[in-house]
Formats: structure tokens, C-alpha cells, sequence
């Protein structure tokens, strides 16, 4: 089928999206090394929005109509720059946002309560007679959010049900069901949990610095469910080994997937590999988005759910 469109899978993790569309698209993966004859006929990138997206690439491909950004997030991707060059980006708004608050709560649950530390010293055969491990209650902890968007309004709903008392800072105040902090600073300073879920881009690289680290505290902890880029990781690796910040709970990092000598020696920490997004029902929804998008690009139909 000669006329079908071509497509260009960019990151090997969204090789499982190969069987989903090779029926009605020509698909070709990136890390394979695409045939030189393709690149006339490529006619949508497929791509996940935390990478960022190579523009010698883009201008490489004289037939491209649509960035395909199969997440939510599209940080990688400079939409300014595309939409100079009249090229469409699409992504995946509005799925998997809940999942995320429920991970960003399991990593708070985990710990404060120290689960997996319980686990593994019970494995271990630290669980005896005259011993218990004593932990926090979440009652009355001060939860602080940074980014009061989709994911930020459900992580301070389930908060609240938690018996958490909640305040948020972002860029912009709105009107919200929680008070808005002064400043970032102040936020920290004023929380026993900072919990990051704010966008990223290029103006908030290290938002969460080694000041906000710090006005966090020796009895904080910090939690990252939005991008590894927004938290100064090596202020933060420092802080944790020195005391200054109690604990963090990580579930993105600033190169993926980060190496695991990096974090060997770093204690209070409770790390997962960037799956807070990432349930069954969440990725089917982003796969039907990704499809309807792409016909709707194919048939010069106005895209679903383009980023404005």
C-alpha cells in the first residue's frame, strides 16, 4: 500500500505503539536507522514530550505535517518554533492526570510511613519482638503544591481527604479552594511536604533550588511528579546527604532513565522509574488520542486535541 502515510516513532519505550499502527501507517523507528529513501515521505513524528525534539531533524523532512506528541507533557518540544514553520503539534491532554496524583500520594504514603524501608526490614529479619517502627502520622502535615493545574487540584483533593492541610504557589494566582502562598520561598518554608507538579519548560529549569530546598528543611520532604528539570538535582542529592532536607520521594529525574550509581549512597529517598502516568488505562487513552489525531492531520481535519 504505497500511498499509506509514513510515520517516524522517535523513542524506543513507544516501539509497543508499532503493532497499533502499522495497519494503516508506514512506521519507521528512529533508533533503527530509517531507510534514506524515507525521509521524503515521512509525514508525522511520533514522539514523547520530555525529550526534546531535534530541529535539524525536523527541517530534514520536507513532506512533515504534524508533531504527534503521544503525552501529555510537550516540554521537549519548542511548539513557538513549529507553529512558525505552520507545523501542528498534538499531544494528550486529560488522561492520565488522576493517575498521577494517586502515585504522587503513594510516594508520600511510602515515605513518611517508611513501606518500603518496613519491607525490607522484615525481609531482613529486623522485625522482633521488641521492635516497632515508629512513623508519621499525615494528619495536620502541611502539604505545599507547586502548580495548581490538573494534577496539582487532584493531588489537593486527596490531600484533604487525608486529613493534610493544603496550600499551593504558581506563577499566576487564581481562584482556588486552597490559600495561594506569597512565594515559592514562602511555600517551602511554610510546608512539612512540597509536592512539584507545576509544567516545564525552559523558564523554570531548577525552580526548586538549593534555597527552596533549604527553607523546605531537615524535617521536609520533597516530591516530583512533573519533570526532573524543574529540581536542581545535585543541590538536592547534597541536601539529602548533609540533612538539610529530610526526604524525597522521585518519580522523574533530570536525565531518564537516570543511572542508579547516582543515587547509591543518597538516603531518605524512595525512587520509581517514571511511572506515576503510566497505567493501562491511561496509556490507552493517549493511543486513542495519538490515532485520532493522526487522522485528523491525514484528512486536513482539525486536530483533537491540539497544544495551543
Amino acid at each position: 500500500m504505497p500511498n499509506r502515510p509514513a510515520l517516524l516513532i522517535m523513542q524506543r519505550h513507544l516501539a509497543p505503539l508499532t503493532a497499533f499502527l502499522e495497519a494503516d501507517y508506514t512506521v519507521y523507528r528512529f533508533w533503527e536507522g530509517p531507510p534514506a529513501e524515507a525521509q521524503g515521505q515521512i509525514r508525522a513524528l511520533v514522539v514523547a514530550g520530555e525529550f526534546p525534539l531535534d530541529k535539524a531533524l525536523i527541517e530534514s523532512l520536507p513532506a512533515l505535517q504534524l508533531i504527534a506528541c503521544f503525552t501529555s507533557g510537550y516540554d521537549g518540544i519548542d511548539v513557538d518554533w513549529c507553529r512558525a514553520r505552520g507545523l501542528p503539534v498534538s499531544h494528550a491532554p486529560g488522561v492520565n492526570h488522576e493517575d498521577v496524583a494517586d502515585h504522587a500520594l503513594g510516594l508520600i504514603l511510602a515515605a513518611r510511613r517508611r513501606i518500603a524501608d518496613g519491607d525490607r526490614s522484615l525481609r531482613a529479619g529486623g522485625w522482633t519482638v521488641d521492635s516497632k517502627m515508629i512513623t508519621p502520622s499525615l494528619k495536620d502535615q502541611r502539604l505545599g503544591i507547586v502548580g495548581l493545574g490538573s494534577i496539582g487540584e487532584a493531588v489537593a483533593r486527596r490531600a484533604e481527604a487525608m486529613r493534610m492541610a493544603v496550600r499551593w504557589w504558581g506563577p499566576r494566582e487564581k481562584t482556588a479552594a486552597w490559600p495561594y502562598a506569597g512565594s515559592l520561598l514562602e511555600l517551602a518554608r511554610d510546608s512539612d511536604i512540597l509536592v512539584v507538579a507545576c509544567k516545564a519548560d525552559e523558564t523554570n529549569r531548577g525552580l526548586i533550588s538549593r534555597e527552596v530546598i533549604e527553607a523546605l528543611g531537615p524535617q521536609g520532604l520533597l516530591v516530583n511528579v512533573a519533570r526532573g528539570q524543574l529540581v536542581d538535582e545535585t543541590a538536592l542529592i547534597a541536601a539529602l546527604k548533609d540533612g538539610r532536607l529530610g526526604q524525597a520521594a522521585l518519580d522523574v529525574f533530570e536525565e531518564e532513565p537516570t543511572d542508579p550509581a547516582r543515587w547509591a549512597d543518597v538516603p531518605h529517598t524512595v525512587l520509581t522509574p517514571h511511572t506515576g502516568g503510566a497505567t493501562t488505562e491511561a496509556v490507552q487513552g493517549m493511543l486513542m488520542l495519538l490515532i485520532q489525531n493522526l487522522r485528523a492531520a491525514f484528512a486536513g481535519e482539525p486536530l483533537k486535541t491540539p497544544v495551543d
